[in-house]
């Protein structure tokens, strides 16, 4: 099994290589790379674009990857990102249809003379499209709406026939949308040599099509209470396109912290629409027992080849964490208190010296760690590393007698789930707060040793736990568990690799309000000492959020030198 799951990292690598120079040709960028199955330049993760760039390698063949390529190069090359950047709509799927449609307006320009990129990108299209619909996701009415407008949109854009197989899946959603999007359908052919021209009949699409999911939303919330499986399907039915959705590009770039005019406004300081759905939940009952087992066993490998000296690493924690503490008296000393008890000894053995006692320090390490992890979506690509960082820590602070916990924090769904629907069911209310399902996780708690809770540790790897981040409500979550414990010293690690981030919430109030709230938290539990907060950065500076702070590069093999910049924070030698 392992040599199969290197032969297919192997293939992975293998296949990225090709297509990033395939990418760099095409677009003159010579500084693209993947990383993480996904494309950065130098550094920083580009964006998703559009949900047909992005092939699996268990389900595509070689040309959907070519196809997928070639159109990334056209992107970056034919593309005004700031331009778009601008016109782009807020509204969620106003912004998803927007995307597409850029997407289609560059892949139409492919070069005359390259037919072979022209071919690349309609296979991968029509790929795509047919993955769509043969599992299921044109069965709902949203579904076979954004569908039949990525079908329709494109045929016109790109001047080629929609696919004969699903001709009958989309004519009746087409014939219905023909009267409703047909001058600005032409407009895309006619300004597709003109971004700013195109944007405009790209923005009325979008905004129709947004207009009719929302209303269908409003409409299904007015007549019947749906099931959950019937909400799950609907979520299956974005599913391609709610990728987009979760374009974290903007974590990878150093956070600019700033102000949130709608906090500062708020009487009653930060708000949250509805708690309904917020959820604590013990991490390890969300994955099968199995799928438990093999991620264990991939960390264990993982862990097994950085090489880290362990029982060091807990020499220095114990250093570092304990304090002295008295534990009895030293007796029959040649120096030190008199011990009362030998006073005898001056008259039967006149030359004895050992009449003195001294006081007899042991280090004590009353102290607890917990390690806070932000699950947000661009962390996936982190977490195997982070795992072990952490994994390797708790085992190190256990055999210097220091208590630890393993706390993580999500959202139960993408795009505020619920709690968004509770808040346009009430005729949308203005800056109502933070609008998703918090999700707090706790993967190890402070009472369970290392050894019980290894397994549960490994849930870490579970890849479909990790949505949206609201930091602040969860510092000040793993704060409250703290200080209802015994320990004297307490000292929390916010493990995270960019500002809170969450769709819903943002829109609804400002891009702000989730990092004006983190920072406030941070500031007051800093004022009222009782928890040591501490910023630990993946591949990114944290001090804008946090005074105590340390950027890890994890990119590489997490050796002894990462553990020594986390040990020299908590020294009070990291960044402040």
């Amino acid at each position: 099994m392992t040599g199969q799951a290197q032969a297919r990292a192997r293939h992975q690598q293998k296949v990225e290589e090709l297509c990033a120079a395939a990418i760099r040709a095409l677009s003159g960028e010579s500084d693209l790379h993947f990383r993480g199955r996904r494309l950065h330049r130098g550094m920083r993760a580009l964006p998703l674009f559009a949900p047909h760039l992005h092939p699996s390698l268990d389900d595509d063949d070689f040309g959907s990857f070519r196809g997928a390529a070639d159109g990334l190069a056209l992107r970056l090359a034919g593309s005004d990102a700031d331009l778009h950047r601008r016109l782009c709509p807020q509204e969620p799927v106003d912004r998803l249809v927007f995307e597409l449609l850029e997407q289609l307006r560059v892949e139409s320009l492919a070069p005359e003379d390259m037919p072979g990129v022209v071919r690349n990108l309609r296979h991968r299209f029509e790929q795509w499209s047919l993955a769509f619909h043969h599992a299921g996701l044109t069965d709902s009415a949203r579904g076979v709406l954004l569908y039949t407008v990525a079908q329709v949109c494109r045929a016109r854009v790109t001047a080629q026939p929609v696919l004969e197989q699903i001709e009958g899946v989309i004519e009746h959603t087409r014939a219905g949308l023909a009267p409703v999007l047909g001058m600005h359908l032409f407009g895309l052919r006619r300004d597709r040599g003109d971004q700013a021209a195109y944007a405009e009949h790209a923005l009325a699409i979008a905004r129709l099509v947004g207009a009719a999911v929302r209303a269908s939303d409003e409409q299904d919330g007015g007549t019947a209470q749906r099931g959950e499986g019937e909400e799950d399907e609907e979520r299956a039915a974005f599913s391609l396109l709610m990728d987009l959705e979760g374009d974290d590009s903007a974590a990878f770039v150093t956070p600019v912290a700033g102000n949130s005019r709608v906090l500062e406004a708020a009487e009653g300081g930060y708000r949250v629409f509805t708690t309904a759905y917020d959820r604590q939940v013990d991490a390890a009952t969300l994955v099968r027992k199995p799928l438990l087992i093999e991620y264990r066993e991939r960390l264990d490998r993982r862990i097994a080849g950085q090489g880290v000296n362990l029982p060091r690493l807990a020499r220095e924690l114990k250093a570092l964490l304990a304090a002295p503490t008295r534990d009895g008296w030293d007796a029959g000393q040649e120096e030190g208190h008199i011990d009362g008890r030998r006073l005898a000894q001056l008259i039967t053995s006149p030359t004895e010296r050992r009449l003195f006692r001294s006081e007899r320090q042991e280090p004590v390490a009353n102290c607890l760690v917990s390690f806070l992890i932000d699950c947000s979506g661009s962390m996936k690509e982190h977490i195997e590393s982070v795992a072990m960082l952490i994994d390797i820590f708790v085992r190190a602070l256990e055999q210097a007698g220091v208590s630890s916990e393993i706390l993580g924090f999500t959202t139960n769904t993408w795009n505020g789930g619920r709690a968004q629907r509770d808040w346009q069911r009430a005729g949308r209310p203005a800056h109502p707060g933070r609008l998703n399902e918090v999700c707090h996780l706790v993967f190890k708690d402070a009472d369970t040793p290392w050894r019980q809770a290894r397994t549960g540790i490994a849930a870490l790897l579970k890849a479909d736990l990790f949505r949206e981040g609201i930091d602040g409500e969860a510092v000040e979550w793993a704060c409250r568990r703290m200080e209802g414990r015994s320990e004297e010293r307490r000292l929390l690690l916010v493990v995270s690799d960019g500002c809170p981030m969450d769709t819903a919430t943002n829109l609804a109030n400002d891009r702000h309000y989730l990092d004006h709230h983190l920072r406030q938290i941070v500031e007051r539990r800093e004022q009222t000492g009782g928890v040591a907060i501490y910023g630990v950065g993946v591949g990114l500076d944290l001090s804008p959020y946090y005074g105590r702070s340390q950027a890890l590069d994890l990119s590489g093999s997490t050796g002894n030198q990462v553990f020594r910049e986390v040990l020299e924070m908590l020294a009070g030698r990291g960044r402040r």
